[in-house]
């Protein structure tokens, strides 16, 4: 996804939140071993809620940055301004994404087979099993927050976990993945299209290709051939038609009652419309949502006007997320 713009008045844009506390954890989870951070307020006066991160799609580290994104610090800044509402949290190197030359050989030969799905769950449910492990942690005061796809796993972490977590659902896709990713890719195709980036048989065979490709997984006959989106290959498809197979308003309606929900979304968001997290929200009938003015997919300030172009790093975190986590957290006990 291309990263958005802003203004680069060259100056650096103001960390969100607090520092607070961190050490470095690591934890048995999905037969690899698992490095993460856990932050706590730096003065914490006995035991705080504690808050599991779960990163978004693809190869996606503890902070949220990938190889497409490799500045976007979402989970960084989501742990910062949880320190300064008093909550500690752990986020963790999602499978694939820790740095190459510490990866361990097992995950490296793992990761030049089929992916099996069941070791995002396992590695969950072991960070969530290290969180309340921690010392800081009140293990009755519990939130999962995932972001993007990681929503999902929020969504199912009761059935995941021994726990009946609060949860915060960033960014949260509304639709099957495969029809998510194909409304994203259609938009940028055509957009790539319209200012000459591509032509026109070029489009009309991305578009063909993405489409054959959402049918193949779905249908679980082998793939296309060619594939000009570059988004289907046979290590992946086994994981690409398991979460497919989730709704996630489907799920919303399965969480336990009562469970607390608060939902995350900026309106400059252009992977997840307002539409998506519309149909989400019809399956939380009882959940709070805070449309993020301003805040695009990774829940940075976004600017769009003549001449605006700035990378990642150089926008700031939304200043809306940090008062919404606060009164969140403060109603739940």
């Amino acid at each position: 996804m291309v990263s958005a713009c802003a203004p680069d008045d060259g100056a650096d844009p103001v960390l969100p939140g607090a520092p607070g506390r961190e050490r470095e954890v690591s934890f048995e989870g999905g037969g690899f071993t698992v490095p993460g951070t856990f932050t706590a307020p730096a003065d914490t006066g006995g035991t705080v809620p504690g808050v599991l991160i779960i990163s978004g799609s693809g190869p996606t580290d503890r902070d949220g940055n990938g190889s497409v994104r490799p500045d976007a610090d979402t989970n960084l800044n989501l742990a910062r301004v949880l320190t300064s509402a008093g909550a500690a949290s752990l986020r963790y190197d999602k499978f694939g994404s820790a740095d190459p030359d510490r990866m361990s050989e097992a995950e490296e030969e793992a990761l030049d087979q089929p992916v099996d799905p069941l070791v995002f769950d396992r590695q969950m449910a072991a960070a969530y099993a290290e969180l309340v492990a921690q010392p800081e942690v009140d293990p009755e005061r519990t939130l999962v927050l995932g972001h993007s796809e990681g929503a999902l796993f929020a969504l199912r972490a009761h059935e995941v976990l021994d726990a009946e977590p609060a949860l915060v659902l960033a960014a949260p896709p509304g639709t099957r993945m495969l029809d998510l990713i194909d409304r994203q890719v259609s938009e940028q195709v055509r957009v790539a299209e319209a200012q000459g980036g591509i032509d026109e048989a070029g489009a009309a065979r991305m578009l063909s290709d993405l489409r054959a490709g959402r049918a193949s997984v779905r249908s679980g006959r082998a793939l296309p051939e060619t594939d000009a989106t570059g988004l289907f290959d046979e290590n992946g498809a086994d994981y690409l038609a398991w979460i497919d197979a989730f709704d996630p308003v489907e799920l919303a309606e399965d969480l336990p009652e009562n469970t607390p929900v608060l939902v995350l979304w900026g309106e400059r968001d252009a992977q997840v419309n307002q539409e998506e997290v519309d149909r989400l929200m019809t399956g939380l009938p009882g959940a709070e949502r805070v449309d993020l003015a301003g805040a695009d997919h990774i829940l940075r300030e976004y600017d769009d006007s003549p001449g605006a172009v700035a990378p990642d790093a150089d926008r700031a975190f939304s200043p809306d997320v940090a008062p919404a986590l606060e009164r969140f957290l403060d109603g739940l006990w």
